[in-house]
């Protein structure tokens, strides 16, 4: 069926499958897709599911809705169309079509803190892509919540790890190692108690991430 793909600097934070004949979009918490941000208006935008036709309608929104770089009122959307909402960019996926998106679960998320149907019944999403790797093994380890003792490969370049719509970070694979950076949400993430902000910081085997009230450690194998 038809999806959603909704990313922030080039980071994948949700995917929503289209299986109602109305879809709506906006900060406010009772959206299908919720984006809580303020460039996003409580009530944004409506997808609309006509027989095989999909429209994206906008609905008087404040900054406007834009489908590959142009401000639209109601049009109908393509495979591979871009929507951009404030920062946000929503990649729509035809019904069959297969993208490249390879998703793991790691977080657990609280009900109220989802903001969108999650993949897996209790966690968030994370995403990346499989290009580019090194020599490098690791893996984040939940140490807290539901998932406690779960431990996940970091195995993507960019991999997200948290809770849309509260906190999400991201960790990325580089040559000489793994950094760490705050991506969205009010509650920032810690690494080793300290804050952790939109610049990159470099992990060590035995790291502690906090996020969202959940804590993980970096392990490097």
């Amino acid at each position: 069926m038809p999806k959603m793909i909704v990313s922030i600097d080039e980071v994948v934070i949700k995917e929503v499958q289209i299986t109602k004949d109305r879809t709506t979009l906006g900060r406010r918490p009772y959206n299908d897709i919720v984006i809580d941000n303020l460039a996003v208006s409580g009530e944004h935008a409506v997808i609309l599911m006509a027989g095989q036709d999909i429209f994206l309608e906008d609905l008087n929104s404040t900054n406007g809705t834009y489908v590959n770089g142009k401000a639209v009122k109601k049009q109908q959307l393509r495979h591979g169309d871009g929507i951009e909402i404030g920062k946000y960019k929503i990649k729509y996926m035809a019904d069959g079509a297969v993208d490249s998106f390879d998703k793991t679960m790691v977080v657990p998320a609280r009900p109220s803190a989802i903001s969108t149907q999650p993949l897996n019944s209790g966690f968030a999403t994370v995403a990346g892509d499989s290009q580019g790797l090194g020599a490098f093994h690791a893996a984040i380890k939940v140490l807290s919540g539901a998932a406690s003792g779960r431990e996940v490969p970091l195995t993507k370049v960019v991999t997200t790890i948290g809770k849309p719509g509260v906190a999400v970070a991201a960790i990325t694979r580089r040559q000489q190692g793994f950094v760490v950076h705050h991506v969205e949400g009010a509650g920032n993430p810690t690494l080793n108690g300290a804050p952790i902000g939109a610049a990159p910081l470099p992990l060590k085997n035995g790291d502690l991430v906090e996020l969202a009230g959940t804590q993980m450690q970096f392990i490097l194998h």
